[in-house]
């Protein structure tokens, strides 16, 4: 289909978003948390698995803190390429925070960055000679964000929570499509008694608080990583299946329709091939509203124990661990995590505003 000018209608959709700045915007903040999700174990500073590797010594760190630390070798086992892409490393060599080392024959002398620890030797035959510790393995090492409660780098677990915020947004939508489109499809396009058991059965999953319903499911389910994707894609589709009838009921009454069906088109192909292209403007609004508010939801489930749990790091989990840290003078430790939340369900909201003007064709 093309307008009357000679351009297609997906040429002019581009053109009325490129044309407004915060769809812009939020689209590239959302592409760039989506990059850092797919490389989270390639760019976060600590690569072992879960960013989980504690340095009790140094907690609750100022953002740009710096420490001098020394690397100790340990006999890792070889790992795929692909693995340690996805799940970073199992085992990553100890980092020591120390304040200064000496170096007496074949032992090293560390004095701890606590100095109320006594000094610990630590042999030199681990490593190759004393020019390739220095070199390699003794060096000034920044942590950016901070340091955690657990002395954990903040900006590593923040980059990987980047991955489940941006993984529970597909499930979550993916299973609200499937379901939304499906029951709402059978409810507008067959009426009757099919549309009045859907209505119900949408009627009844609405009247109960999300919030309510998905700790319900969750507990059902069993508290984990893909218990807590299921149960937040199960309460999200009632919005999309309310939607997706009221514009097949619309649509089905159109003359195009009445001649597909005089061809003897199936119900089938006539719903796949000739609604569902012409009714997927307010879908694509919606499905930017449920990923916003799935992240929401993950994270509250998250700040309440229920979401997934340590020590897979996600935002709302971080900011649970550091709600308390507000009046002690680590207000960032909390702040930033929610911060990152913020960002990405502005981002969202923000795109889906937009869709929203630009699928409008009275604008």
């Amino acid at each position: 289909m093309t307008s009357p000018k000679g351009q297609s209608l997906i040429h002019i959709a581009l053109q009325k978003y490129k044309r407004n700045f915060w769809g812009v915007f939020s689209l590239g903040i959302i592409v760039f948390c989506l990059f850092v999700a797919v490389f989270a174990y390639l760019i976060s500073p600590d690569h072992s698995t879960n960013a989980n590797q504690m340095h009790l010594s140094i907690h609750s760190q100022s953002p740009g803190f710096s420490t001098l630390v020394l690397e100790v070798p340990k006999d890792t086992k070889e790992e795929s390429v692909l693995k340690t892409w996805f799940f970073g490393h199992e085992q990553v060599n100890e980092l020591i925070p120390i304040q200064s080392f000496e170096i007496d024959g074949q032992d090293i002398s560390i004095q701890p960055f606590d100095t109320s620890s006594p000094n610990q030797i630590i042999s030199l035959e681990l490593y190759e000679s004393e020019d390739v510790l220095k070199q390699d393995f003794i060096y000034e090492k920044t942590f950016w964000l901070g340091t955690d409660r657990y002395g954990r780098d903040l900006l590593s677990r923040l980059i990987i929570g980047t991955r489940i915020s941006i993984s529970i947004g597909f499930v979550a939508v993916f299973i609200s499509l499937v379901l939304g489109i499906l029951m709402g499809a059978l409810s507008g396009f067959y009426g009757g008694v099919i549309d009045q058991v859907i209505m119900w059965v949408i009627n009844v999953t609405w009247s109960i608080p999300t919030l309510l319903l998905v700790i319900a499911l969750t507990l059902a389910l069993g508290k984990g990583f893909w218990q807590v994707f299921i149960a937040v894609g199960l309460t999200m589709w009632v919005e999309v299946a309310r939607v997706v009838r009221g514009q097949m009921i619309s649509v089905k009454k159109m003359p195009y329709i009445t001649a597909a069906q005089a061809l003897g088109f199936s119900d089938f192909r006539i719903i796949t091939k000739h609604i569902l292209p012409n009714i997927l403007a307010p879908i694509i609004v919606i499905s930017a509203a449920n990923f916003a508010a799935a992240i929401l939801i993950e994270s509250g489930l998250s700040f309440l124990g229920i979401g997934a749990q340590p020590p897979v790091p996600t935002w709302g989990n971080m900011i649970k661990e550091h709600y308390n840290y507000i009046i002690l003078g680590k207000a960032h430790l909390a702040i930033i995590p929610g911060l990152a939340i913020m960002s990405l369900v502005m981002a969202f909201m923000l795109v889906g505003n937009t869709l929203r003007d630009v699928f409008d064709v009275k604008s």
